[in-house]
């Protein structure tokens, strides 16, 4: 792409979004609440939001480097007070998944192990990237959460088929903030590159990463935390569950969001294309309505960076 090309590009995040606020959230986990298959009554399928927890903070901070270093580069004054905002709620959202990861790891989760390896696979893998290629991951990464959001948005009951209240806030709060956000990586990279090629390779790194990686890293977890599952018709009754809700092309989580996944591959593809205005205005008043809202008791701050008076 030529420097007048990139020039021309009008970021559509800037151009309608509306303010994408920060907030600082308290959750105070507590191990006894802790519901270990929150997610449909499965311990497979929960392990993967539990390994997808664990990798989420390598990613968040890779995001946040990411963004950071490239904020420099935007010349679009209002996308790059979205960066900022952006880069804010990534690192609530790494801090918040770090605290529940430790109450995971107080109920026989590998999560030191986890870590250990996460800590690896980006030190030595993602990070040692060229800055364009981090740039293009960070767009694809962001995509892949974008679809998962939309995807929980438009299936609400499954946070509600537990008591597990604090679970469900966190879940539901990083449901709405990678909604709020879904384009601004995207439209970073164009602004900066839109190289097709490069944004299908990240593309295909993220697709790598989020369904290869963390999926294999989440079989292991019930049988490390319980060896007797291996021998469990009950447990294999739950895989095969698990995978059904997981990859099942009806309803499953990845099974029915494929056409959306792959649309990113399209050359004139943009996260605006699949519109969660109505769902994002629906759950703020659910979310957050000072009386009612699930996040109420959670949230101590909030402000928008930049914002012009």
């Amino acid at each position: 792409m030529t420097t007048a090309t990139i020039h021309q590009y009008v970021p559509k995040a800037a151009a309608q979004k509306p303010d994408v606020p920060i907030r600082h959230m308290d959750f105070q986990f507590d191990p006894k609440d802790l519901d270990d298959t929150f997610f449909r009554n499965t311990e497979l399928a929960s392990a993967y939001f539990e390994a997808l927890s664990i990798f989420l903070t390598f990613g968040e901070d890779l995001v946040i480097d990411t963004a950071r270093y490239h904020r420099q580069f935007v010349k679009d004054p209002e996308l790059k007070r979205l960066v900022t905002a952006l880069i804010g709620q990534e690192a609530i959202h790494s801090k918040m998944h770090n605290e529940f990861n430790d109450v995971l790891a107080k109920h026989r989760f590998p999560v030191p192990l986890y870590r250990f390896l996460a800590d690896k696979v980006f030190e030595h893998g993602f990070k040692k990237l060229s800055n364009r290629m981090q740039l293009s991951l960070m767009a694809g990464i962001e995509h892949f959460t974008a679809v998962l959001a939309e995807y929980m948005m438009k299936h609400e009951e499954i946070f509600y088929e537990s008591q597990d209240e604090k679970q469900r806030a966190l879940w539901m709060w990083h449901m709405l903030e990678e909604s709020e956000h879904k384009d601004i990586a995207y439209d970073v990279f164009q602004e900066l590159s839109g190289d097709y090629g490069l944004r299908m390779r990240g593309f295909a790194l993220a697709a790598f990463t989020i369904i290869f990686l963390i999926p294999v890293s989440a079989s292991l977890i019930p049988v490390m935390r319980k060896p007797r599952n291996l021998l469990s018709p009950r447990y294999w009754n739950d895989v095969r569950r698990s995978l059904g809700l997981l990859a099942g092309p009806k309803d499953g989580v990845y099974g029915s969001t494929i056409k959306h996944l792959l649309d990113y591959t399209r050359r004139d593809f943009h996260p605006s294309d699949h519109d969660t205005t109505a769902y994002l205005e629906y759950y703020k008043e659910k979310l957050l309505n000072p009386e009612t809202g699930l996040l109420a008791p959670y949230m101590t701050k909030e402000f928008v960076p930049g914002k012009r008076a």
